[in-house]
């Protein structure tokens, strides 16, 4: 018989710790782990002005190319492996290349609405949500920003303001309900990561995993 992946729904607003609690999965299970970013699955916008992809709303539902996530996450369980897409951050679109990953037992979709898509959801055994203050969240987006994406201080926090903001209170707060456990101060949280990490483990060794 073959054990059928653990998928495991990371989400939570921006800067709130989900990568940090991604990284401890990682860490716990080491090669037994795919992890897919939901920002690597942003639409392609290569038919659009350059102007036109910076004004994109990267904070809304629309802006995710989630058929393809889910034609990727169903070949990961049925152990195929994939090519994931890279997002070019500062041409705005996807890039020409991709990262070739293997199935493994453990999967990892991690993302600021990976528990907005219903389609999502019915395939994660467990439903993670990072829940940290705005205000720690923010200064994290601005470092973030400024440091890997080629930003300013002062696009940074325009798009917070009127983007960022908003989409996070109508969009990704709503999906905390979908969660399995939300976990405060994200990766900080050492007893909320015990308890992940033990659960991950009871579902790699229960038999409802074998198909």
């Amino acid at each position: 018989m073959m054990m059928k992946p653990v998928v495991i729904g990371v989400a939570g607003g921006t800067g709130s710790g989900k990568t940090t609690v991604a990284r401890k999965i990682v860490e716990q299970f080491s090669d037994s782990v795919v992890y897919l970013e939901q920002d690597s699955y942003y639409k392609d916008q290569s038919h659009l002005s350059l102007e036109e992809r910076a004004n994109t709303n990267y904070d809304h539902p629309l802006a995710f190319d989630n058929d393809l996530l889910l034609e990727h996450l169903h070949k990961l369980l049925h152990y195929q492996p994939i090519d994931k897409p890279v997002y070019d951050y500062k041409l705005h679109t996807r890039s020409s290349e991709t990262i070739y990953l293997v199935p493994k037992d453990v999967i990892i979709v991690e993302g600021i609405l990976v528990l907005d898509d219903e389609r999502l959801r019915d395939l994660m055994d467990i439903k993670l949500f990072v829940d940290t203050d705005a205000d720690v969240r923010i200064l994290r987006r601005i470092e973030r920003d400024i440091k890997e994406r080629g930003r300013t201080f002062e696009s940074v926090m325009e798009q917070y303001l009127s983007v960022v903001r908003p989409m996070h209170l109508q969009f990704v707060e709503p999906t905390k309900r979908y969660a399995d456990l939300i976990i405060p101060e994200g990766g900080h949280n050492e007893v909320a990561i015990n308890l992940l990490i033990n659960q991950i483990r009871t579902f790699l060794h229960s038999p409802s995993k074998l198909v």
